[in-house]
């Protein structure tokens, strides 16, 4: 009898899935920078000599445009590396550097949770309003349903937007 496949038994593994290679960790910048500084070295010196190879050949009157070609290539290849190497290592030390903190429009920086700026007592953007609990006083979010201090429901609180009856201080 032949199953269905959304039938399958846990235990069948099915066809085999492609797995993707699994992602190294990027190297300390160090070590990046060690790996750096040898390839230039390396380049300079391929430099110069693929300089001295031109000139003996000039000198010489005997050109090989092959040897001309590898040594041009291997210089291509340390270029290329040394490209990758500087990539990895700017990820590597924005990877490792802390995020800016978050700063007021006045320039001073927002500590984390605070809803008003410390040196200008602006709002923060971010930051919902904030009331006080009716029961308790405890600072709120305003669209907080209970007060996380006292468990009391701000519905039952008396709405801030509309104004509160006046008191009558007249006697009759």
């Amino acid at each position: 009898m032949a199953r269905l496949p959304r039938l399958k038994r846990a235990d069948d593994p099915g066809p085999a899935r492609k797995q993707a290679a699994p992602r190294r960790p990027l190297p300390h910048p160090g070590v990046l920078r060690r790996e750096r500084r040898a390839l230039l070295r390396v380049r300079e010196e391929r430099l110069r000599d693929l300089g001295g190879l031109m000139l003996e050949m000039y000198r010489r009157d005997q050109f090989r445009q092959d040897l001309l070609v590898d040594r041009c290539d291997e210089l291509v290849a340390l270029d290329e590396r040394l490209q990758e190497l500087d990539t990895l290592l700017a990820v590597a030390v924005s990877a490792r550097r802390a995020a800016p903190a978050a700063r007021c429009a006045c320039g001073a920086p927002i500590v984390g949770g605070s809803h008003f700026c410390a040196n200008c007592g602006r709002p923060v953007a971010a930051a919902a309003p904030v009331v006080a609990c009716a029961n308790c006083g405890a600072p709120v979010p305003a669209d907080a349903k209970f007060c996380a201090a006292c468990g009391h429901s701000t519905a039952d609180a008396p709405d801030a937007s509309q104004p509160a009856p006046a008191a009558d201080n007249w006697t009759q």
